[in-house]
């Protein structure tokens, strides 16, 4: 058995078996139910009704019979934890809503699901009192609705499904990569190249298990793409438009480290510091005041993009910059301009 999970955003999992030799006709429902652990056979159902359940290459019904020598494929999202969440009322913006999704405009500062040191104030703990009437929100899953997070202290969109059909037709679309989500940052320095690509496997820092480190050597960290392009510099530092091929924890952050660009104020990626510039004390306090400005990474998740779970139709979503983002970018304009005069 395979199962593919850690350091991703991207909230599933996804499983591998062959069948052996031995095995007897069995419907697949029930033969998974007993292969992994702490799954319900209704959650089998579900993921089989939205395709994500192949025998051969080929999605099944959960009535499909296995036989020696199946290759099963299986997606699946999270499986329940033990601890209790704690429904909140919690204020969040929700940009755009139906029976089967939901759109929500993170602020940054808040944490996306429990964790440890965060089990509650977090979105999950809004979602299950905003939605506990709902079954999806009754199940006690850690992450429900979710196939996908942002960091803490990164803003902007996240979709999150309102039943398990959604759930599931949602997770197939990540796990095939044809869901776009472009996001906004501001990086020190003056990028050379107005568009790019930067590849590099993405693993935890030997020394610091908190963050992400770029390995060269292709046999440590799992596979990462971002694309970028340039929207506007100021001498000192880049506006860019990013988006991702793959959705790896600290993708964005971790890439533009490693090409020598981290994302200002940065604090966990070196970012929070005068990287470029002047050493005048007027040039250091102008960059401080934008530091307390925006007292976290500039990193905004603006567009989402993917097809609607029940309509099979293309939809997208746009958030605005926030404002402690514009508000510096605004500063750097300006700095830049004064020297124009």
């Amino acid at each position: 058995m395979q199962n593919e999970l850690k350091d991703t955003k991207e909230l599933y999992e996804h499983f591998r078996f062959v069948v052996d030799k031995g095995q007897s006709p069995e419907r697949i429902d029930k033969f998974l139910f007993h292969k992994i652990e702490n799954v319900s056979r209704t959650k089998v159902q579900y993921a089989a009704e939205a395709g994500n359940i192949l025998v051969n290459e080929k999605s099944v019904k959960p009535s499909y019979k296995v036989k020696p020598g199946d290759v099963i494929s299986v997606l699946l999202t999270f499986p329940p934890r033990d601890n209790e969440i704690i429904p909140e009322n919690i204020p969040i913006n929700v940009v755009y809503e139906d029976e089967d999704i939901v759109i929500v405009n993170k602020e940054a500062g808040m944490v996306v699901h429990p964790a440890y040191g965060n089990y509650t104030g977090t979105l999950v703990n809004a979602l299950y009192w905003r939605y506990k009437d709902l079954p999806l929100f009754k199940s006690g899953e850690l992450r429900p609705g979710l196939v996908h997070r942002i960091d803490k202290n990164t803003s902007g969109l996240l979709v999150i499904a309102k039943n398990e059909i959604s759930l599931n037709k949602l997770a197939r679309q990540f796990f095939y990569h044809t869901i776009e989500r472009h996001y906004n940052a501001l990086v020190w320095g003056n990028i050379n190249d107005d568009e790019g690509t930067i590849q590099g496997n993405i693993g935890r820092n030997k020394s610091d298990r908190k963050i992400m480190t770029v390995y060269e050597d292709g046999e440590i960290g799992k596979h990462a793409i971002t694309h970028f392009k340039v929207v506007e510099r100021f001498n000192f530092v880049t506006l860019v438009d990013c988006w991702l091929e793959t959705g790896r924890t600290h993708q964005i952050r971790a890439h533009f480290k490693y090409i020598g660009h981290p994302l200002f104020n940065d604090t966990e990626y070196g970012g929070n510091k005068i990287l470029k510039g002047p050493s005048s004390t007027k040039y250091r306090q102008f960059v401080e005041n934008c530091f307390k400005q925006l007292p976290r990474q500039a990193l905004h998740a603006r567009t989402l993009t993917f097809v609607h779970p029940k309509t099979n139709k293309l939809i997208s979503f746009e958030s605005p910059l926030p404002e402690d983002m514009q508000v510096v970018i605004n500063n750097w304009h300006n700095y830049v301009n004064s020297f124009k005069i």
